[in-house]
Order: structure tokens, then sequence, then C-alpha cells
């Protein structure tokens, strides 16, 4: 029996507005424009599409379930802009078919900066969703599947997840199949603790989704679900994990390319074969226990082609903005202590402010637009930054990070990088 695990991430950044550097005043985010976007990709994307899974769910009477993760900032903006998409994700986890997954809350590279940090998002993540959605996850993913070894001790030692979603890459699986439940490795002095099971992305069959489905020079386009079902069955260990981006459905993919219908179309061509079910993350770790063990030194992720963490921090820029960014969490967060130690209502609220500015500035995005990588991988990063180009994208984090270094007014750490045009 293949035991297929479909999971969708679902996110949204605070874009920032253009910020110059004249500019002195603490409207960082587009507004105007990050409304615009949600509704539009409400419209395209999250409503038919989740309409879709939960007509599928219903209509196999409990055989095709599924897994979503959702952001701290998508949740907030669907609130505020698509509550209709709220409801529909309520709707799902109310019946049962679907289960959500705890990441950070602001989508963040903290795992990789600050254990502090990442931490205090979790919590934040696992509080909006009991708030918002009425639900405690049990697995966890990590932003854009960013992994490692040190990630799995954190999980162990301080959360109280017993399973995390992966990138299946090849050089830390040395031929082995990525359709298993792995253990993740156990250093001391966590060895004895209760161990972590991962589910591993099956690259290949999730980026023929993802990235291939409309694209008319692959030799299988067009790509027919009976054809796709096939691929899933014939997939090698007892597993087929197919982790993707809820945005390919009608966003990245328009509803013209028909990848709307191949959603509908593909549970009842999963459940057709009689060798395949569908289970969520949690179920998967409870039915397959951890086997091998996944040993991951350095950090993996599902992006680009190293598969690493290159795509928000491999150029100087990138770095650079990181080191200032990350400087200003503890004189941020003290400024807050203070605050609350003086009962001052005002500097609380402004100290609050100013620390959901910076965590708003810790979403991966920001620094994705600064990549400069060519080929495939460069015409990606592309496609996804609002920007002319990665140091224009550069300048203007750095402007708001500099304006945001003079609202803390703290001189202790590192200081930030000159002020850029």
């Amino acid at each position: 029996m293949r035991a297929v695990v479909l999971y969708f991430q679902i996110h949204q950044p605070y874009r920032l507005r253009r910020y110059s550097v004249f500019d002195r005043t603490a409207c960082y985010f587009d507004d105007a424009g990050n409304a615009r976007i949600m509704r539009r990709v409400a419209d395209k994307c999250y409503r038919p599409a989740l309409q879709r899974l939960l007509e599928a769910a219903e209509a196999h009477a409990g055989g095709f379930k599924f897994a979503f993760s959702v952001t701290g900032t998508a949740l907030s903006q669907f609130q505020e802009h698509a509550p209709e998409v709220t409801d529909l994700l309520r709707r799902l986890l109310d019946s049962g078919h679907a289960e959500v997954l705890g990441e950070t809350s602001h989508h963040s590279l903290a795992s990789l900066h600050s254990p502090e940090e990442f931490a205090d998002q979790v919590s934040l993540h696992a509080a909006m969703l009991h708030a918002v959605l009425g639900q405690r996850a049990r697995v966890f993913r990590n932003t854009e599947l960013i992994y490692g070894n040190a990630l799995a001790d954190t999980l162990r030692g301080g959360t109280r997840y017993s399973g995390c979603l992966a990138e299946g890459v090849d050089r830390v699986l040395r031929g082995r199949a990525e359709g298993a439940v792995y253990r993740a490795r156990a250093a001391p002095p966590v060895a004895a603790a209760p161990g972590i099971g991962l589910l591993l992305r099956c690259s290949r069959l999730s980026d023929d989704v993802a990235f291939r489905f409309s694209r008319k020079d692959w030799e299988h386009w067009p790509l027919a679900p009976d054809t796709f079902a096939g691929w899933i069955a014939e997939s090698p260990g007892p597993l087929c994990n197919l982790f993707m981006d809820m945005e390919t459905f009608g966003e990245h993919q328009w509803a013209e390319t028909g990848i709307l219908d191949f959603l509908s179309a593909l549970p009842a061509a999963v459940l057709a074969r009689k060798d395949c079910a569908f289970v969520t993350p949690s179920e998967a770790l409870a039915v397959y226990p951890p086997g091998d063990e996944y040993d991951c030194p350095h950090t993996t992720s599902w992006a680009d082609t190293e598969r690493d963490a290159s795509a928000w921090c491999g150029n100087a820029m990138q770095r650079g903005a990181l080191g200032a960014l990350y400087a200003l969490e503890l004189p941020l967060k003290r400024s807050l202590a203070e605050a609350r130690r003086a009962g001052d209502d005002r500097a609380i609220a402004s100290a609050s402010s100013a620390l959901e500015d910076w965590r708003r500035l810790t979403t991966s995005d920001h620094y994705y637009y600064m990549s400069t990588k060519h080929s495939s991988d460069g015409a990606v990063h592309a496609y996804f930054s609002p920007y002319d180009s990665p140091y224009d994208a550069y300048i203007n984090a750095m402007n708001v990070l500099d304006d945001l270094g003079r609202r803390v007014g703290d001189a202790e750490p590192a200081p930030l990088p000159t002020r850029v045009r």
C-alpha cells in the first residue's frame, strides 16, 4: 500500500513600500499593495483551490486527506482582506479531512540566526493557530523546509512536535528512497530523548506539478491525473510525500492551464488505484515508525538547485542585511521589557509596534529578493520579486532597517551599514 502525504504551504509576506533615504516615518509596509495582492490571490487561488479540496474531501467520505501550513503573516492578512479564506480553512479542519502544521509565525530564518527568536515565533504561531483556527499542530515544518540536525535537536528539546517535514536531498539520502519515515539524528545530550520522525519531500513528483505542469516543452505535457497517479503508485518506498505551494493552483499557474481541474481530479485518480491511500503527516508518522537515520549536518531546504540556504544568504548583500536585522533583536526586546517593567502603556505600545515591524522584516521573502543567482534559479527569484534588481531590494530593506535602528536608539549592538540610496 502506498500512502500519499499531500501538503500545501500557504504564505504571503508583508511587502515593503519603496522607502527612500529621506523617509522618516515608521510606515514601512505597502498596505494598499498588500491588500490588493491578497484579494487577487484569494480570488485566483486560495478560494477556488480550497473549495475544490473541500469538495473532493466530502466526495470521498474521508478517503481524501491532506495537510497545509499557513503562516501568521498570511493568516493576519486573510482576516483583514479575505476572511472567506479563513472560513474555508476552518471548514476543512473541522471536517477532519485536513491537518494544519506548525511553523514560525513570520516565515522567518530565525532557526539559522536566533534560537530565542525561533522559539518565540514558534510559540506565537501556535497561539495564533489555536485562537483563529481552533487547532494545535502536532507536526512541524520550518520556513521553506529549512532543516538540519540542529533543528531536530531544538524540536526534540523544547517543543511538543513529534515530526518534521524536510526536503529529500540526494547528498544526504545517499541512494536511499525519499518515500520512508526517517529518524532525525540525535546528538548528546538529547540522544535519549523521544525521536523526531522526518517526512521527506519527493522532489521530482512534487516539482512535476509545482513547476513543470504548464510547460508545453515538457515531454509529459499535458499531464493527466491518471498518469500522475500511476507515477505515485510506482514511487519507491511506502510513502509518497508531495509538498508544494498552495499558490501553485491558480496563481503561479493560472486556471487556464488546467491546474485547478487537475487538483479536483487527482484524489479520484489516486484512490481508484487499490494500492494507494491518502494520509496526513501525523497519521504517516503514527503508522510508519522512524527507520534509518537522516544525518543532516548542513542546512537544507526545498529552494533552488542547491537545496540549501543560499537562496536567502548566499551573497554579501543578503548576509549584510541579515546581520543588520538580527543586530536589532536584543535592543528591541530590551526596550519592550523595560517599558513593561515601568508600566508605561504608551512606551509598551511603541516598543510592541517596533518589535512587530522587526518581525515582519524577518520574513524570508525580503532576502530572497536580494539573490543574485543566474539561470533557472535566477529567473524564479526575479519572478517573485517586486523590485527591479536584487540591489534595489537590498537598498530598500537597508533603509528600513536603518530607520528601525534609529527608533530603538541603542548604540550597543554592532552598527548598521551606512544608509544607502
